[in-house]
């Protein structure tokens, strides 16, 4: 069957759910066998919202999902209207956004309410993704580069709604004493806050998780990563603190500090060039370099050279 006839028998499969519903809202039939009617339009909603699926019309599957949500709640099947909702997300993701972020939050307000807080987090997380996506599309149509100001400023409010829902996301697994998931949430969040300027934010995070990670042999040697990047912010900042700070920490952990070549690059953003070619730095680090060259020579006291 080509994807024409698939869609069109879930149009029909559509049009016989809605008949089963509105036969169920009748006196005599809801007195007798008024749940059988739901259930069946349930089922034929799922078909249909599979249907679609296959015709590859993501809208109509998200509409079908969301459909068969709202009849199993109403039978009381929380579980199955939450999946529903799920599924619809999913579905909603390669067509409507906005949609997708909707359905996504109804399943997670059942999952809640359900005390499945494991997987609620993982939701909220689907919702940050989405923001991200949303996010890396505005990027890539500004003009210039992708962080520029004009790119930062135009993807802002993706940016603080991707924050709210990975902190949303680690509150729940901390609940649950999944403290490596809320970490790798709490990282999205300190690096989205150093991008919005929340730079004290940004400090506290890197450094909670990097003295979490000193703790597990492991992770430890990871560690050097979060506290560069709390330095980095420290850095913005304050220069004069940030040189106290890392005085301090290179005394307290010399070894991860020293293998990562923190400390001679904050000392001199000359030297940046020369880390650059050791450990090639992403893009949060190109920003937040460029931006702490930006206040030294706001201050006129150096003219160090990132390019």
């Amino acid at each position: 069957m080509d994807n024409a006839g698939k869609e069109r028998e879930a149009v029909q499969l559509m049009a016989e759910a809605e008949k089963r519903v509105k036969a169920s809202h009748s006196f005599l039939r809801g007195l007798f066998g008024g749940n059988t009617r739901i259930e069946e339009a349930c089922e034929m909603y799922t078909r249909a919202a599979n249907m679609f699926k296959m015709a590859k019309n993501w809208s109509a599957a998200g509409n079908a999902f969301c459909q068969a949500a709202k009849l199993h709640m109403q039978l009381q099947s929380k579980h199955d209207s939450a999946t529903s909702f799920v599924d619809a997300g999913n579905a909603y993701k390669k067509a409507d956004p906005q949609e997708a972020i909707n359905c996504l939050n109804a399943a997670i307000d059942i999952y809640t309410d359900m005390g499945r807080f494991t997987i609620a987090a993982k939701h909220h997380i689907t919702i940050a993704e989405i923001y991200e996506t949303e996010l890396v599309d505005i990027e890539k149509v500004s003009t210039g580069h992708a962080y520029e100001h004009g790119a930062e400023e135009s993807g802002k409010e993706e940016k603080v709604q991707a924050i709210a829902h990975y902190e949303q996301s680690a509150d729940y697994y901390k609940g649950e004493e999944s403290n490596s998931s809320a970490n790798k949430c709490l990282l999205k969040v300190a690096a989205y806050a150093a991008q919005l300027e929340q730079y004290q934010k940004a400090i506290e995070i890197y450094e909670q998780v990097g003295a979490n990670t000193m703790d597990n042999p492991l992770l430890k040697y990871s560690a050097k990563d979060y506290f560069f990047k709390a330095a980095l912010c420290h850095f913005i900042v304050d220069e004069l603190n940030a040189k106290k700070l890392l005085e301090a920490h290179e005394e307290q952990n010399s070894e991860a500090y020293t293998e990562a070549g923190i400390i001679p690059v904050l000392r001199s953003l000359n030297q940046v060039k020369e880390f650059d070619s050791i450990s090639r730095l992403d893009q949060w680090l190109t920003t937040m370099l460029l931006r702490i060259k930006k206040s030294i020579q706001g201050d006129g006291e150096g003219d160090g050279d990132l390019k």
